[in-house]
């Protein structure tokens, strides 16, 4: 679904206020949100209810207590307030702009913080990580391979630590494409500090994001949490060098929770390095010795000229209506034209006009599946009546 297509929706600004301040509650995730949604309508709602009214909303007791204990402590209008002094901005799964395979995962968490700019060209993105004390073999494959998918208009996605994650943000910026890095922190301070310039760097190519609220220091315990964003709003996860029980592994490991494809490059198998990344490839990752073992992978070889077909031609009732009818399983175009009652005619030459799009994939002749692209095109899928 393209920018112009879309009828935008955000959260009201005095709705958005709740979020940020629930955001601030320990123990108040996903669930709990829904919870409180389903019972009040509205966080506003939900924010003035008292610890009868929350109970009823299914929450229990010890979550109960800390509303009540830490409400008093959280002004929502100075919330906002300073998201907006630090250049921040929070967004919810409600808003358009949330990374859209990142709000289907069923992990996304319910606010986000952003510090530059998602596009959504970032549809088109592939998490890169490696660990933090790479081998010059592996220095140099993270800079190639990295150059190459951000100059096939690949979107990279990292974490900004040390090591791997700060080379794969930088060649990304070298090749002039967009990166983004999602942070185990609060979005007013930079961990590891001495990659302030880099995060700089970075929101000027794309963005910072966490699900921390600010003043949030980084935790042992918060990295492991945020790579699951990582390769949530990512199409595949690419390990670049890691040992078995590495922060690379565990991406690794997410992405295979959340059905993303997992690609790893082999190394010497007298590296400690590498026990993480070819242990991944003996349990089925994708071996990775060129870019194009990753583009091909994911149908994103003609990923720049989908892109300009998103931004040329606006998604139609009719491909929203197909799509309904295309799943991971191969679907024949007849099938397609008995459940849509449209004339072979038409859905010949919409579904072709999808694949252009990059929406589907043609896996056997006239057999269609969808792919992750068509995301953001499933929301709209699923609102219309």
């Amino acid at each position: 679904m393209t920018t112009e297509s879309k009828t935008h929706t955000t959260t009201p600004p005095e709705e958005l206020k709740y979020w940020t301040a629930f955001h601030r509650i320990p123990g108040i995730g996903r669930v709990r949100y829904q919870a409180l949604l389903g019972r009040f309508g509205s966080l506003a709602n939900a924010w003035s209810a008292g610890s009868t009214d929350l109970r009823s909303a299914g929450l229990d007791a010890r979550v109960v207590q800390a509303i009540t204990k830490e409400r008093p402590n959280i002004d929502p209008d100075t919330e906002v307030e300073q998201l907006g002094k630090h250049g921040v901005r929070a967004l919810t799964w409600n808003d358009d702009a949330y990374p859209a395979l990142l709000k289907e995962a069923d992990d996304g968490p319910p606010v986000i913080y952003v510090r530059g700019h998602l596009s959504t060209a970032d549809e088109w993105a592939l998490s890169v990580v490696g660990t933090r004390r790479p081998t010059p073999y592996g220095r140099q494959v993270a800079e190639e391979i990295t150059y190459q998918l951000a100059s096939n208009s690949i979107c990279i996605v990292s974490g900004l630590a040390r090591g791997v994650d700060a080379i794969v943000h930088r060649a990304a910026i070298q090749a002039g494409g967009r990166t983004v890095a999602v942070l185990a922190c609060g979005l007013d301070m930079v961990y590891p500090p001495e990659h302030a310039k880099l995060a700089r760097e970075i929101t000027e190519n794309g963005a910072l994001i966490s699900e921390y609220p600010l003043g949030t220091q980084p935790r042992g315990d918060y990295f492991p949490r945020r790579n699951r964003i990582m390769s949530g709003m990512s199409l595949g996860v690419l390990v670049i060098e890691g040992d078995l029980k590495s922060g690379a592994i565990i991406t690794a490991r997410w992405a295979a929770d959340q059905n993303r494809e997992v690609f790893a490059v082999p190394g010497s198998i007298f590296s400690p390095q590498s026990r993480g990344t070819n242990d991944l490839i003996q349990q089925g990752a994708k071996l990775v010795q060129r870019v194009e073992d990753v583009l091909e992978e994911l149908n994103l070889t003609m990923v720049p000229h989908q892109i300009e077909m998103q931004e040329l031609i606006p998604a139609t009732d009719t491909e929203a209506g197909l799509l309904r009818h295309i799943s991971k399983e191969p679907v024949h175009i007849d099938e397609v034209c008995r459940l849509s009652s449209l004339p072979i005619s038409t859905v010949s030459s919409v579904l072709a006009m999808m694949e252009l799009k990059g929406l589907i994939k043609q896996l056997a002749p006239m057999s269609y599946v969808r792919t992750q692209s068509a995301a953001a095109a499933r929301t709209r899928v699923a609102e219309s009546p």
